[in-house]
């Protein structure tokens, strides 16, 4: 999710000095007076000029000099994601310390536990980035709704390769900023993961709204594996998110997330809260809640941080 912040970088420019011509005509001369009056008016407004971030030169083996880096924008902590790539040449850790899921689907109730699951960014290109979840711990239970015994399984989850790439606004050129998530989550968790091979499209768009708002608009596709039939499903699960930055420490996010998916009739909806606390350019720290709408749709709770090298 996307958090502007006091510590946004904003570059300095300064306007090219003007070819120096040959006048030999009246007319050419009132152009030239013409043109160094109107620079003495804008210098006497007192305001730096301003460009959009330039990263187009920067690279995986040249990255970009960390005085230079780009406001700290992860994905978390809420399901829309930020349209917004890692710095190149630089690496971005957003872990899920602990996350509770509790679950209900017709007479079958589900819990999780996951810990310790990280996503590892690195930035390849002026907008480009590769990732890797890594789940790094996960405990999943489940139980018929008449019984008391769970069936229990743990271990390592499953491993997912994500790339991002922007189309638009990732070096600040204007309000608007777009990007498209490619992933495929491969069956390493065994009994604790999926069982199969997954994997979906994301479509991430940000706004920027005047008094420090931000609005976050997302589709995601997914194709999940179903462990019992054996068989791919499809999943469409839409949202929208809003936060506002109060200060240079705190911000709020308010997040609606609905999600469809073939195996199931109607949608499942949630209200999800997080709280955001920045603590320097390069490190910020959440924790939140998915507050289900109706009774099939997971309950969420959740704590875990970003940190950017």
């Amino acid at each position: 999710m996307t958090v502007f912040g006091p510590f946004a970088y904003k570059p300095h420019c300064s306007a090219s000095s003007p070819l120096v011509v040959l006048v030999t005509t009246s007319r050419s001369l009132l152009a030239l007076l013409a043109l160094l009056g109107a620079a003495e008016t804008a210098q006497a407004q007192d305001k730096p000029a301003s460009c959009p971030y330039d990263s187009a030169h920067f690279d995986l083996f040249k990255p970009v000099p960390r005085n230079r880096l780009r406001p700290l924008r992860p994905d978390r902590p809420g399901v829309t994601e930020s349209p917004f790539t890692v710095d190149a040449g630089h690496f971005q850790t957003e872990t899920d310390a602990l996350r509770l899921i509790n679950g209900r689907d017709d007479d079958i109730r589900s819990r999780e536990w996951k810990a310790a699951y990280t996503t590892l960014k690195l930035g390849l290109s002026r907008r480009t980035d590769v990732q890797l979840e890594v789940p790094l711990y996960k405990v999943s239970k489940e139980r018929q709704a008449t019984e008391t015994t769970w069936q229990r399984a743990a271990g390592f989850g499953d491993l997912a390769l994500r790339v991002k790439h922007n189309f638009l606004g990732d070096d600040q050129e204007g309000p608007v900023a777009v990007a498209v998530v490619a992933y495929t989550r491969l069956p390493t968790g065994g009994q604790a993961g999926s069982g199969g091979v997954e994997g979906g499209l994301i479509l991430p768009v940000n706004i920027e709204l005047p008094d420090n708002f931000n609005l976050d608009v997302q589709v995601e596709s997914d194709l999940n594996y179903d462990r019992e039939t054996g068989r791919l499903y499809v999943q469409v699960m839409p949202s929208i998110a809003l936060d506002h930055e109060f200060n240079e420490v705190f911000s709020f996010l308010v997040e609606g997330v609905t999600r469809w998916d073939a195996q199931q009739s109607g949608w499942r909806t949630s209200v999800n809260v997080a709280p955001i606390f920045t603590v320097n350019p390069n490190l910020q720290f959440d924790f939140g809640a998915h507050l289900a709408l109706n009774k099939e749709t997971d309950r969420e709770f959740f704590v875990g941080f970003t940190f950017r090298r």
